[in-house]
């Protein structure tokens, strides 16, 4: 039997702000991630901005306009229109249109978030649109998400196991489980967090700064 072989990535270069995406299935916590992100970001001192990729609606980026939490003219919205991994590996044009624009608006842009459509284990950033990025799964999903793999979980820099709060509740091995999403990703990093205690977010900040904004 074949089996598929992921070699270490090397994402897009060049001048401009840094473009990290976040990716992972409906309910994961993409959304939850960068709300729980934004006041962190802010704190050190980040010049960021957001994009956010929906089907056929721009629900995403309007809570996150709503929020308070950032000016909403940081916030660009892509509708997605079909399968939504299609317009952040396929055929990337829109959201990197909108990061392009945002860096025109915002000349001393640092950091840009893409957020992904919810998809499935199979969705992937194309490394023309981002430099780096990040999958959310959750453990209410099922401790058998990193045995199944995916190129999702497989592929991406860091993974992130959210809602370890309710593992006692669904009947998942935490332990196990992170142990086992370790060992597919051969023991690339593994981020367990709980978004609304904050738990595990200064961890993913400090990884976004260390990789793509060379801060330590």
């Amino acid at each position: 039997m074949l089996k598929a072989s992921f070699p270490p990535q090397t994402g897009r270069t060049g001048p401009g702000a840094a473009r990290v995406g976040i990716g992972g299935p409906v309910g994961s916590g993409k959304t939850a991630l960068i709300e729980a992100l934004i006041p962190v970001l802010q704190r050190r001192e980040i010049d960021f901005a957001v994009v956010t990729n929906d089907l056929v609606t721009r629900e995403d980026a309007e809570r996150l306009r709503r929020s308070g939490l950032i000016d909403p003219a940081r916030v660009a919205a892509v509708e997605a229109g079909a399968c939504p991994h299609t317009v952040i590996r396929e055929d990337p044009t829109l959201n990197i249109a909108a990061g392009d624009d945002l860096e025109a608006r915002f000349p001393g842009l640092e950091l840009i978030l893409f957020e992904s459509g919810g998809d499935n284990l199979a969705s992937t950033f194309s490394l023309d649109l981002v430099d780096w990025w990040i999958f959310v799964i959750d453990v209410a999903g099922g401790d058998d998400i990193p045995r199944k793999k995916g190129p999702g979980l497989l592929r991406c820099d860091v993974l992130v196991v959210n809602k370890v709060d309710l593992a006692p509740h669904v009947g998942v091995d935490l332990d196990r489980m992170l142990e086992e999403a370790r060992m597919v990703r051969d023991r690339r990093p593994v981020i367990a967090t709980n978004m609304r205690a904050g738990l595990g977010i200064e961890e993913i900040a400090d990884a976004i700064a260390a990789a793509v904004l060379f801060r330590v």
